[in-house]
């Protein structure tokens, strides 16, 4: 087990310039990780304010570099366990702050589980003081090994409550709780995302996902390993259209508060995305079969009609296309040359 630094309650003066027409003052939470980099950027695009808060446990200083200058940009180390007060105006509250990769957030399951239940109740304790609207970034895990597919937000899922999985599945169900008990006790402002397998740039090469294990594998020429065959199937987003979900889902105000799916429903096997990723990378590595990891969920497929009738959202980069840019990430990472450029995305159609 890893043992973090502990953190204690912060104060933080957040004294900003007055705002400008339509600027939103966003705190990111778990703000230096893959999809919070990634949203830190599209916020500071769109011209707000950005308060980025991270332990560094998962999350990596480089992702959020670029952007340390930026005058509407503040980095925090921090916790979510430990509460938080901040002086000052806040908008908008992203709580992406917890380890998705399995094999990371296995390490410490009891601080995934607090990040999950403490972490969650001390950024709602903030929204509402501050009267901000709060979104949850919860996951396709709550469905655990699915007994349906596509999955749909009102099936209520098959987990393992004693599984190696468990603190990160069931922490996030429980904060899914949180925000529901919440809002309709306190009126809290709240949103839920549920995340699909999401993929792109910033990626940890050592996540333990299926796409970054592939790709860096394929580029040494190590082994693909195909756990249980590959049968299992696998939806995967590109980042981009993931944070454009997640900011919609944000700021629509006809949504509700009913947790909404984000992912691409474009379905794959774990052997076909083997391949794809081989040819991309122009790689001999060889497919070897191993055993299926306990718990580990046999179909991954959402359904998002609700995010299609209540945001008019639908993913739009086709796996190839944003394969790309994942790739040539990986291969400059791998090298330590990795930079902020990538290739460009030419969308089309799966």
């Amino acid at each position: 087990m890893t043992h973090l630094p502990r953190f204690e309650t912060q104060d933080i003066s957040w004294a900003r310039p007055r705002r400008h027409r339509g600027q939103l003052r966003c705190l990111v939470a778990g703000g230096a990780g893959f999809l919070g980099s990634h949203l830190c950027d599209r916020l500071i695009e769109a011209g707000h304010a950005v308060i980025c808060i991270d332990n560094l446990q998962t999350g990596r200083r480089q992702n959020i570099a670029h952007l340390s200058e930026h005058r509407d940009f503040t980095f925090f180390w921090h916790d979510v366990i430990a509460p938080l007060r901040i002086e000052g105006e806040i908008d908008r509250i992203y709580n992406l702050a917890c380890a998705a990769s399995p094999p990371k957030y296995q390490l410490d399951p009891l601080h995934t589980f607090q990040t999950c239940i403490a972490g969650s109740l001390n950024l709602l304790t903030l929204a509402e003081e501050k009267g901000a609207r709060i979104l949850q970034a919860s996951t396709s895990e709550v469905y655990g090994d699915p007994d349906i597919s596509p999955q749909h937000e009102d099936y209520r899922g098959r987990v393992n409550t004693t599984g190696p999985r468990a603190c990160y599945d069931e922490g996030k169900r429980a904060a899914e709780t949180l925000f529901h008990d919440l809002q309709a006790s306190r009126g809290i402002d709240t949103r839920i995302a549920r995340i699909f397998n999401t993929y792109g740039p910033r990626m940890d090469p050592e996540d333990g996902r299926v796409i970054s294990n592939f790709v860096t594998r394929a580029i040494r020429g190590a082994p693909l390993q195909l756990y249980g065959g590959g049968t299992q199937t696998r939806s995967l987003c590109y980042v981009d259209d993931l944070i454009s979900g997640l900011v919609a889902l944000m700021e629509s105000e006809t949504v509700g508060h009913d947790p909404v799916n984000l992912g691409n429903p474009g379905e794959y096997t774990v052997a076909e995305l083997a391949h794809i990723v081989r040819d991309m990378c122009d790689s001999r590595a060889p497919l070897v079969v191993s055993d299926l990891p306990l718990d580990d969920p046999m179909q991954r497929c959402p359904d998002i009609t609700r995010a299609e009738t209540r945001l008019g959202w639908h993913p739009e980069i086709a796996l190839r296309d944003g394969l790309v840019p994942t790739i040539a990430y990986f291969r400059a990472e791998m090298t330590g040359a990795a930079s902020e450029a990538a290739p460009p995305i030419a969308t089309a159609a799966e």
